[in-house]
């Protein structure tokens, strides 16, 4: 069941593209991967539509299959190699304009809030590194055994939080986060700072769309 405005006790965002400026080239991403796993000399044909972490995690099976005991060598090869890039795209991002505000406001509005992010821990820290000071708790891929879109993500977000999913908000600027909200039973918040159109987000079944993640004060408080 979607939540009433006036039922909703909790927001969780997305990261990336959300309450931060999308700094990560993740099509450049995706083909260093490729290009690493190519480098055991097994086509990536079958990787090309995965998402990375998966594509990763794909390979090293296969990797597995083909040459035991090497694919511990290529996970760590291709781990290091997301990690590096995040990094280097944190060292250029910045929060939009009006994140922190938005999150004052909806402390002081009695709202609970998380992040729910698959990025890691240290390329989240450079951009927001006070962003304990800002929300109930954050979960990275570190913290976590499945990322989303597995609704675990959010399940250990919403625990953590001790609220029911459909007392919550998924905000993201990905089809994924609206994926991600629906799986759980939570409203699904699309925003427009990131590469998805209006037109895609609704079509990922978000229950609505705003320009930026800060538009929520003048919806729901």
């Amino acid at each position: 069941m979607t939540p009433s405005c006036q039922d909703l006790k909790a927001f969780v965002f997305d990261f990336d593209g959300t309450i931060t400026g999308l700094t990560i080239d993740f099509s450049a991403m995706s083909k260093a991967v490729l290009a690493q796993f190519a480098s055991f000399g097994i086509p990536g044909d079958g990787l090309r539509d995965l998402y990375i972490l998966e594509m990763i995690s794909a390979g090293k099976q296969l990797i597995a299959a083909r040459f035991p005991g090497q694919e511990d060598t290529y996970s760590r090869q291709a781990e290091a190699l997301v990690r590096d890039i995040e990094i280097a795209a944190a060292c250029r991002g910045s929060l939009i304009d009006g994140t922190r505000e938005m999150l004052i406001h909806l402390r002081a509005s009695s709202f609970k809030t998380g992040i729910v992010t698959r990025n890691c821990r240290d390329a989240v820290n450079i951009v927001f590194p006070d962003i304990l000071s800002f929300v109930d708790i954050l979960l990275t891929r570190d913290e976590t055994p499945l990322v989303k879109p597995d609704p675990d993500h959010l399940i250990r977000v919403l625990k953590a939080l001790a609220v029911p999913a459909f007392e919550a908000a998924m905000v993201g600027d990905h089809g994924m986060d609206m994926k991600l909200a629906k799986d759980v039973g939570a409203r699904a918040i699309g925003v427009l700072t990131g590469h998805a159109s209006a037109a895609e987000l609704r079509s990922a079944r978000a229950d609505m769309v705003i320009d930026k993640a800060s538009d929520i004060i003048s919806f729901f408080t």
